[in-house]
C-alpha cells in the first residue's frame, strides 16, 4: 500500500479533475455574474419589456454590459444604427482579449466557436490568473459554461423577482462595476502587476479628461499603447544590466 501512494500522488489529472476545476475557477466570477444576471432580468421587466428578453439577450449576446445598455435601448426604441456603434464601441476590447486568451487549446472547431462566443471579461480575468501549466480545453470550457449558466439563471430569476416586488428596484447598475473591481484586484493579486495597475488607471484619466463621452474606448487605446512601452523597457533593462556587467 506504500509503494502506490506515490503513484496515487502523481496522478495525471483526469477530463473529469480538468472540468471540476473549471467548475471551480468560476466560483469567484459566478457570485458578481449572477446577481448581475438578477439585475438584467429586474431591468427587463421594470422597463415594461417581454420576460423573455432576457434570456434571449443572454444567449444571443451574452455581454453583460452591453445587454443592460441595450435593454435601455430597447425600451427607447433607439435608432438601429446607434445600436450599432454602441455595440462596436463597448465589445471593442473583446479584440485585445483574442491575443492572449488560450484559445489554441480548444481544437474542436464547434468547442472553439463557443469558446469564442463566452469570451467575456470574467472568463478572460479567471483564465489570466491561472499558470500556463494548468491550462486545459476542457478546465477553459467548463468555466465558460458555467459563467453563462450563472448568467442565464440570474436573468430567469430576476425576471421572477420583477414580477413579484410590487416597485421597482434602483441601484442595481453598481452591480457592474463592484464586478469589474473585484476581478482587477484578483488578477492584481495573483500576478502582483503594479505596473499594469497603474498605467490602466493613467489610462482612464487621460480618457475621463479628454474624452469623457466615449472614455472607456479612448482609456482601452490609450492602455493599449502604454503596454508595449513598457515591455520593450523591461525587455531592455536585462540587457543594459548584462551589457555593465
Amino acid at each position: 500500500m506504500q509503494q502506490d501512494a506515490p503513484a496515487l500522488l502523481t496522478r495525471p489529472d483526469t477530463r473529469r479533475d480538468r472540468i471540476a476545476a473549471g467548475v471551480r475557477d468560476s466560483f469567484s466570477a459566478g457570485l458578481g455574474i449572477f446577481p448581475l444576471g438578477t439585475a438584467l432580468g429586474l431591468l427587463v421587466v421594470q422597463a415594461g419589456l417581454p420576460w423573455w428578453l432576457a434570456p434571449a439577450l443572454s444567449l444571443s449576446a451574452f455581454a453583460g454590459s452591453l445587454e443592460l445598455l441595450l435593454v435601455g435601448m430597447t425600451a427607447t426604441v433607439t435608432p438601429l444604427a446607434t445600436v450599432a456603434l454602441t455595440v462596436f464601441v463597448v465589445n471593442f476590447r473583446h479584440v485585445f482579449y483574442a491575443f492572449s486568451f488560450p484559445l489554441h487549446l480548444v481544437r474542436n472547431p464547434f468547442a472553439r466557436a463557443y469558446a469564442v462566443y463566452a469570451m467575456i471579461d470574467e472568463a478572460y480575468a479567471v483564465n489570466a490568473s491561472l499558470p500556463e501549466h494548468e491550462r486545459s480545453a476542457p478546465r477553459l470550457l467548463a468555466m465558460q459554461i458555467a459563467c453563462e449558466t450563472y448568467w442565464v439563471g440570474g436573468g430567469l430569476l430576476g425576471v421572477a423577482l420583477g414580477a413579484a416586488l410590487p416597485a421597482p428596484v434602483e441601484g442595481l447598475e453598481f452591480a457592474l462595476c463592484a464586478l469589474f473591481t473585484v476581478l482587477t484586484l484578483d488578477a492584481f493579486r495573483s500576478r502582483a502587476e503594479l505596473p499594469s495597475v497603474l498605467l490602466a488607471g493613467v489610462s482612464v484619466a487621460v480618457a475621463l479628461l479628454l474624452s469623457p463621452g466615449v472614455g472607456m474606448f479612448t482609456a482601452l487605446l490609450l492602455f493599449v499603447a502604454l503596454l508595449p512601452a513598457r515591455h520593450a523597457l523591461t525587455a531592455r533593462r536585462p540587457a543594459e544590466e548584462a551589457a555593465g556587467a
